[in-house]
């Protein structure tokens, strides 16, 4: 794929529309590095100049900051600064609502005054621009249930974008119990990613799978590649991956322009 980076675009003195950053799991997890393919075709389809850091781009420190490490957080986060500041970045896209979080509205205090926009919404504005367009032939008829990933949705109050897009592909929309600001976690937030649950009577990721799966879905709708893993090993646990799909709200769209 033709994915060009800051410091190639910065030799030919050309400026990107937009900063791609990547995050993490979609740079390194097998299964989000499959939401950050869907997310380039899209780019490229619409004609969108952007660019990724590469090999400069860090983690932008949120678990450390939710593990209560604070000051790796803030060395992590001045380290990011300062590169996407020499290379004058203003406009930033990301997959990752946890990335999308922590620099929009944790960087500005450390000097990081950047347009973050989550890929939802970004999708979302390029269609309406008529960038590019949509057949939902695909999805016609099928039954999506969506997830509200906690840093998008209640932490940020995206959650018409990721709607709309389900919307256009002429599928049937149908929400959870709790959607939207009564949200429930998938259980991967707070660093929890990277830990054991404590002992209890239920993972709070089967609890929320169990909550998608009275709806009925033929497809579970995600918007974080955390919320996509805990909510596809909710479905494996109910034994129920050959009914019911999880997928990014930007697999989705790939797939129903055939990117």
């Amino acid at each position: 794929m033709n994915i060009p980076t800051l410091s190639e675009l910065s030799a030919e003195g050309k400026k990107p529309e937009v900063l791609f950053w990547v995050g993490c799991a979609g740079s390194f997890d097998e299964r989000a590095k499959k939401i950050t393919k869907s997310f380039i075709k899209i780019l490229h389809k619409a004609g969108v100049s952007f660019a990724v850091l590469g090999s400069e781009e860090s983690c932008t420190g949120d678990p450390a900051k939710r593990a209560g490490n604070e000051f790796l957080f803030q060395m992590q986060a001045m380290t990011n600064i300062e590169v996407m500041n020499a290379y004058q970045v203003r406009r930033i896209v990301t997959t990752c609502p946890h990335c999308f979080n922590t620099l929009k509205n944790e960087y500005p205090s450390l000097g990081g005054q950047f347009e973050v926009m989550h890929h939802t919404t970004f999708i979302n504005t390029l269609i309406k621009e008529k960038r590019f367009t949509i057949s939902g032939s695909v999805y016609k008829g099928k039954r999506i249930t969506y997830h509200d990933p906690c840093y998008l949705g209640r932490a940020n109050q995206v959650y018409q974008a990721p709607r709309e897009l389900i919307k256009k592909l002429d599928a049937e929309l149908v929400e959870m119990k709790n959607c939207k600001s009564k949200g429930l976690c998938c259980g991967a937030g707070g660093a929890q990613m990277f830990k054991e649950p404590e002992k209890g009577n239920k993972d709070i990721n089967i609890k929320r799978t169990e909550q998608a799966m009275e709806t009925q879905p033929e497809i579970i709708a995600a918007a974080c590649p955390f919320c996509n893993t805990m909510m596809s090993d909710g479905v494996k646990n109910k034994e129920q991956e050959n009914k019911i799909h999880v997928q990014d709200i930007a697999e989705l769209i790939s797939k129903a322009e055939d990117l």
